[in-house]
């Protein structure tokens, strides 16, 4: 063996070898009773005792070696180290040599001293077949067999030698190719054995590492041979298909092996058709990957890797929390998140699927629904009573979505309806009375009961020419209608709405345009004393001219620049306007510019204004600011904060249509105002209505006991000028009764002929005086 290997592993083999020596005792036995045998009978023969000596000795040593062979079986070889087994090995060695030498010492006896031809013959015999023993019982040890060669050998050449005859020399020369070639051949023989058993012990190593790996696979493995048969099944494919160790699947057919789980009730029978099938188009090679079901929650991934005549390899592993996951994702993706209704994106999709399918004459129709007023829920009972609406909402929208209506919520309040298939106008006015019907009302939220009504818009079209982005855009519009008709109701497209939002879009865009070119221009409506004497300023009122459409009202633009997020750049041009205008215009006279929601939420107005004042250098005490109710409520405390530093540079400052909002009153003491401007509301039908006059007087005592200025606007009539007159309600009249909103150059021309007149007016009394 080689003596080098001290590896655990080339100690096992060595130990292995080295216990082949102790093994196998029959032959020994053998052995030991033919050298007894032999000598006793040459004893006999030739009555020489050296061979009765020699036959006791041979029994001997067989004895000892046989009680030590005995010993070591009794020894636990599992911890034998290497210096264990080179110990036995020696001691087997040194019984071996010692019975090697004391058979080649019978044969140099018999040649040298007896020179009996029997003696002679039947030693010499004994002891060639003991060495050709060697090869088969003791190549185990190297050191084993060339003692016992040399031990046999060494005396039987001497012998040979000694008798002094040239052809016993030559025969004693020609046993050394004979001993060698033994030696040759049991070292042969120990080191094919050493090999094949290293390479049965790499094998089987190989093959535990190998079975090991595979039974700990994370993914279930079925080897299958050319005929479908299974070759090799790992644990974890038993597992998921529910196969006990104690069924031997080699050499089964897959299918036949799958049918066991199915017996056993652990796959359900409805998935066994699929399973099977599945697996067919996998061995057969139209498949090379596949998903197949094995009940309600499991889902396995196959792969087939193709061995040509030899079969296939299918390796497969539990996806199921993977397609659980991307049905999550794709719920996300597809679903609202609040309500479960489909989004915008899915429900187009939807629609697309729908529309494909349909007849070309089949009418089809879309309709875009919105809670009236749903901010006001956000704004009093907090953004979370709001969703709790929406999904109360979107629970009973979703008792309409069928095959023959699809519902979505595209964000916000904004629900959306497709009705794939309408028969005509009076079955969908019927249809979405139901809708609007089943969802207006009252929900209980939080405790609270929440009446809500609805608006929507409708549009019907052929399916043939159906566009979801074009009947949205249609529907919106109706949407539009409907609200502006006072909500609560749903409205159908009309073609003159589509031509209403077309011109709503140009007029979007011009504005825009007009707005960053100073395109806009001003009027002003002069403010009169109670007399009519004398004009004491006036309000700026922005113009546009549409170079296509004309002029167009402020009660249309002002709106659309509020919702395009442009109001405070038309604010910014005209303040820079009317400012610079006033400048030109006697002292006494003050300008009031308007200032929106917008404004007040944005400090920026403040440096607009004050950098106005100082290139114009207009007094801040001729500048009037006036503000709405509906300018203050989106942020009360920055309106004021704004508000109350525009007062203490020097402003005046007037809350405009005083007397039309829920909580005006409130705002005399919250805001640092100076002026209050009663509304036209107050002034209408005065002299025919006496509680209109007592409520206008009562306005007046009240912010005069706060130390405001009055302004009443609205005033038109003579009999309504001369009721304020004799109740001294007005500091400062507006309207009508002395003028509308005129150009600048006209108001500059009547406020320079009132100022000389009243200047006139004042001198007369002076001279008389002199």
């Amino acid at each position: 063996m080689h003596s080098s290997n001290s590896t655990a592993f080339a100690d096992d083999v060595r130990l292995s070898f080295v216990a082949s020596l102790y093994q196998q005792r029959g032959t020994l036995f053998a052995g030991m009773i033919a050298h007894v045998v032999t000598t006793t009978s040459v004893f006999f023969r030739i009555d020489d005792p050296f061979y009765l000596y020699a036959s006791l000795a041979l029994f001997l040593i067989w004895l000892c070696r046989n009680l030590d062979m005995m010993r070591f079986d009794r020894l636990d070889k599992a911890h034998f180290k290497l210096q264990d087994t080179l110990h036995w090995e020696k001691r087997y060695v040194v019984g071996s040599l010692v019975a090697a030498f004391t058979l080649g010492t019978v044969c140099a006896h018999s040649l040298v001293v007896a020179q009996d031809p029997f003696a002679e013959m039947v030693t010499v015999s004994v002891t060639l077949a003991t060495m050709i023993s060697v090869v088969g019982r003791n190549f185990g040890s190297r050191l084993n067999v060339d003692m016992i060669i040399l031990a046999a050998c060494l005396p039987m050449m001497a012998g040979f030698v000694m008798a002094h005859d040239p052809y016993m020399i030559l025969m004693g020369l020609l046993l050394l190719p004979l001993f060698l070639t033994t030696r040759s051949m049991a070292n042969g023989v120990r080191d094919f054995l050493f090999n094949s058993v290293t390479a049965e012990r790499k094998t089987a190593i190989l093959a535990e590492r190998f079975d090991t790996a595979l039974n700990n696979m994370s993914h279930g493995l079925f080897m299958l041979d050319g005929e479908g048969r299974i070759e090799v099944a790992n644990l974890k494919a038993r597992e998921f298909f529910h196969i006990g160790g104690e069924v031997n699947l080699s050499g089964r057919a897959l299918k036949a092996a799958l049918r066991l789980g199915t017996r056993n009730g652990l796959i359900p029978r409805e998935y066994f058709a699929d399973i099977s099938e599945t697996l067919t188009d996998l061995i057969a090679g139209r498949e090379n990957r596949a998903l197949m079901r094995t009940d309600a929650n499991t889902w396995l991934e196959f792969s087939a890797r193709h061995r040509g005549e030899k079969g296939v390899v299918l390796t497969f592993e539990d996806v199921s929390a993977r397609i659980e996951s991307e049905k999550r994702i794709l719920q996300l993706a597809r679903f609202d998140n609040l309500t479960g209704l489909p989004n915008r994106s899915w429900f187009r999709e939807l629609v697309a699927k729908k529309i494909s399918k349909a007849r070309p004459d089949q009418n089809s129709a879309l309709a875009v629904i919105d809670i009236d007023d749903f901010k006001h829920v956000n704004d009093t009972m907090g953004h979370i009573s709001g969703d709790k609406l929406l999904s109360a909402l979107a629970a009973r929208l979703r008792s309409f979505a069928s095959k023959k209506m699809l519902v979505s919520r595209f964000g916000g309040d904004e629900f959306v309806l497709f009705l794939p298939d309408v028969g005509d106008e009076a079955d969908l006015r019927a249809t979405m009375d139901k809708v609007v019907e089943t969802l207006g009302g009252t929900y209980l939220i939080d405790r609270h009961k929440l009446y809500i009504s609805l608006s929507s818009g409708v549009v019907m079209a052929k399916t043939a020419t159906a566009q979801i982005e074009d009947m949205h855009i249609q529907a919106d519009l109706a949407l539009y209608e409907a609200k502006r008709r006072d909500k609560d109701r749903w409205c159908l497209f009309e073609q003159s709405m589509d031509q209403e939002y077309i011109r709503r879009q140009r007029l979007k865009t011009d504005l825009r345009d007009a707005i960053r070119t100073n395109s806009m221009s001003l009027v002003y409506q002069p403010m009169f004393n109670p007399e009519g004497t004398r004009i004491v300023g006036a309000e700026a009122l922005s113009r546009w001219e549409h170079p296509e459409f004309g002029p167009v009202s402020p009660a249309v633009y002002i709106p659309l620049a509020e919702e395009m997020g442009i109001i405070s750049e038309l604010t910014h041009g005209v303040v820079a306007q009317a400012v610079k205008v006033c400048a030109t215009w006697p002292e006494e006279m003050f300008v009031s510019i308007n200032l929106s929601a917008h404004d007040l939420g944005d400090r920026t107005i403040v440096s607009v204004i004050a950098d106005a004042l100082d290139r114009s250098a207009l007094a801040p005490e001729r500048l009037q600011i006036e503000v709405t109710e509906s300018g203050l409520m989106d942020d009360i405390d920055k309106a004021r904060e704004i508000l109350a530093e525009l007062r203490g540079m020097g402003m005046a400052i007037a809350i405009d249509d005083f007397g039309t909002g829920y909580s005006s009153l409130s705002y005399l003491n919250l805001l640092p105002l100076n002026k209050v401007k009663i509304d036209r509301s107050f002034v209408s039908n005065l002299t025919e209505d006496s509680q209109k006059l007592k409520l206008l007087r009562g306005v007046v005592n009240l912010s005069r006991e706060l130390g405001l200025e009055i302004i009443v606007e609205g005033v038109e009539t003579e009999d309504q000028l001369t009721t304020i007159r004799d109740n001294n309600c007005a500091d400062i009249i507006q309207g009508y009764i002395f003028g509308a909103p005129i150009r600048e150059s006209v108001f500059a021309e009547l406020a320079s002929r009132l100022s000389r007149s009243a200047r006139r007016s004042r001198q007369k009394p002076a001279l008389a005086r002199a």
